[in-house]
C-alpha cells in the first residue's frame, strides 16, 4: 500500500459526495471531503432565507428517495439527529372543478379516491409498489444485468414510455392530472420518454415510504451524514473551492461530486480530448425558478385536503401541466406554470415562529432563464387558495442563476444533474459512468446513474467502483 496522505479525496459535500466518503470510510480507509461553501450539504441545505426564525430548504424539500435509499437506510442517521416527519396526506393535487387528487400512504385509499380510475392507478403504480424490493437495485443503480429480470422488464414496459402514453388507460381528469404532476418531477415533457418512470417510481414510493421531510429542515439530513462520516474518522473541510486536482492532498482515489462542466474545469488537463468533448457535449435539462414565502398563517386552501398535505401540485389539468412542461423544455416561459409546493411548518413547528408558516415553491423554466416567475407562481397559488397573497410577510426569490451561484452543480438551474431523456438515460455522463480515463479519478454526482434525487446512490456506486479498482489493498 502506498503511503498516501489520504486513501480518497472527495470534492463536494452534497448527499452523493458524503455517501461516497462514508462508503469508503466504512472500510477503514482515510477520507477527506472538500466543500466550496461554508456550509455542507450542496442542494440539501436550510437557511433563514426570508425573516429571522423562518427556516427554508434551499433546494430539496421532500425526501422520499432518501428514506427509500438502499444505502442511507443502512446508516445510523437517527443517532446523529435525523428525524423524519410524515404528513397525514403525502400529496394533494387540486383542480378548478371537483375534488382534488389525493395520495395517501395507503394505495387502496388513494386508488379508491380516483373513482373510475381506481383500477388504472392500481395497475400503473400498484405493481411498482409490490415489485419495489425486486427492482430497487436496478432502478437506483447503474445499467447491469438485473437480479430479477422479469420484474424489471414488467416495470420497464411502462416506465420507458412517456407519461402521456402511460395514462391511456385513465379516464378521469383527476387521475390523469394527479399522475401528470408526479411525472413532471422528471423535468421532461410529458409526451417524451421516459417521463412515465418518475410518475411510477415517486408514486409507488409515496405508498412504500411516504413523502417525508427532515424535522428542522433538509440541513439535518446533511448534518447527520456528516456526523456519521466523522464518527468513522472521515474529515470535512469547508470554504475551500477546488479549481484543480493539484490542490488536493495526495490520494489514491479522487471522487468528484460535480457536474460534467465542473469536472472539465477541475481535471481537464488530466483527461483525453475525446473524453473532454463528451463531457462538454453533456446536455442539461430544464431549469427551476424558486420562491420561498414567510406567511402570517396557513395557506387558505379552497380544498381542505390540501391543508393536510406536505406537498401540493398546482397545475390544473393534464393538458395544462403538459403545456407548461413542454414550454419550459422548448425554451418558452409558461403563463400558467406547473408549481410544486411544500408546506413543512404545518407539520414541523420548528420551521417557523408560533402561528407563522414557511412555504417552498418552484416551477420549471427554460435552462438559464432570466424571466421573473414569482408573480406567476403566486397567481397559481392564489388560484387554488384565494387570499394567499394577503398572508405573505416576506419572500425569497431564487432564479436559475442564483441557484447556480449557490451550488455550481445546478447548471442553469437544472436540479436533476442533466437531461434524463432516453438519449442520455444510460450514458450519464458517458458510457464510463463513474470512471474516467484518468486512473483513480471518478465522478459521483447526480450526473451519473441513477441520476437526480437525494438518495446518495451515485456516490455509493462510485465509491464501490473506486474500492474495486484502486483501493483494493
Amino acid at each position: 500500500m502506498s503511503m498516501s496522505q489520504f486513501d480518497a479525496s472527495v470534492v463536494g459535500s452534497g448527499p452523493n459526495g458524503l455517501a461516497a466518503a462514508i462508503a469508503i470510510a466504512q472500510t477503514g480507509r482515510k477520507v477527506i471531503v472538500f466543500e466550496a461553501a461554508q456550509v455542507i450539504g450542496g442542494g440539501v441545505r436550510s437557511e433563514e432565507l426570508t425573516l429571522p426564525g423562518f427556516v427554508h430548504d434551499v433546494c430539496s424539500a421532500s425526501h422520499l428517495l432518501a428514506v427509500a435509499s438502499p444505502f442511507f437506510r443502512t446508516l445510523p442517521l437517527a443517532q446523529f439527529g435525523l428525524e423524519w416527519v410524515e404528513p397525514p396526506i403525502e400529496l394533494a393535487h387540486p383542480l378548478d372543478e371537483g375534488p382534488p387528487g389525493v395520495v395517501y400512504r395507503s394505495i387502496e385509499r388513494t386508488a379508491a379516491g380516483l373513482g373510475a380510475d381506481t383500477r388504472a392507478y392500481r395497475r400503473l403504480v400498484g405493481h411498482v409498489v409490490d415489485a419495489w424490493p425486486q427492482i430497487e437495485a436496478s432502478v437506483l443503480g447503474p445499467l447491469r444485468w438485473p437480479a430479477h429480470p422479469v420484474a424489471l422488464a414488467r416495470f420497464g414496459l411502462h416506465a420507458l414510455a412517456s407519461a402521456e402514453a402511460a395514462l391511456r388507460g385513465f379516464s378521469t381528469e383527476r387521475g390523469r392530472a394527479l399522475f401528470a404532476g408526479i411525472a413532471a418531477h422528471s423535468l421532461l415533457p410529458l409526451d417524451q420518454r421516459p417521463s412515465a418512470a418518475a410518475g411510477m417510481v415517486l408514486g409507488a414510493l409515496a405508498h412504500r415510504v411516504g413523502w417525508p421531510f427532515p424535522r428542522g429542515g433538509a440541513q439535518r439530513l446533511a448534518d447527520a451524514l456528516a456526523g456519521h462520516l466523522r464518527s468513522l474518522g472521515g474529515e470535512i473541510v469547508t470554504g475551500v473551492r477546488v479549481d484543480a486536482l493539484d490542490v488536493l492532498p495526495s490520494s489514491r482515489a479522487v471522487l468528484c461530486d460535480v457536474s460534467p462542466r465542473s469536472l472539465v474545469h477541475i481535471a481537464g488537463d488530466r483527461l483525453p480530448s475525446s473524453y473532454r468533448r463528451r463531457l462538454e457535449r453533456y446536455r442539461y435539462g430544464m431549469g427551476v425558478f424558486k420562491v420561498d414565502f414567510a406567511l402570517d398563517g396557513p395557506i387558505p386552501w379552497r380544498d381542505a385536503e390540501c391543508a393536510q398535505a406536505g406537498t401540493v401540485h398546482l397545475g390544473g389539468t393534464f393538458a395544462e401541466i403538459a403545456r407548461s412542461e413542454r414550454d419550459a423544455w422548448d425554451g418558452r416561459v409558461a403563463d400558467r406554470p406547473f408549481v410544486l409546493l411544500t408546506q413543512p411548518s404545518l407539520f414541523d413547528p420548528s420551521r417557523a415562529p408560533a402561528g407563522r408558516q414557511t412555504v417552498w415553491a418552484y416551477c420549471h423554466v427554460p435552462l438559464g432563464s432570466d424571466a421573473d416567475m414569482a408573480p406567476r407562481i403566486e397567481a397559481q397559488i392564489e388560484r387554488f387558495a384565494p387570499g394567499f397573497r394577503d398572508r405573505v410577510l416576506a419572500r425569497s426569490v431564487l432564479g436559475p442563476a442564483a441557484l447556480e451561484r449557490r451550488d455550481a452543480n445546478l447548471v442553469g438551474g437544472d436540479i436533476a444533474g442533466g437531461a434524463g431523456d432516453v438519449r442520455q438515460l444510460f450514458t450519464r455522463p458517458t458510457w464510463r459512468t463513474y470512471s474516467t480515463p484518468a486512473r483513480g479519478l471518478y465522478v459521483c454526482s447526480a450526473s451519473t446513474p441513477p441520476g437526480g434525487g437525494v438518495h446518495g446512490m451515485c456516490g455509493y456506486h462510485a465509491a464501490r467502483r473506486a474500492l474495486g479498482e484502486v483501493l483494493r489493498d
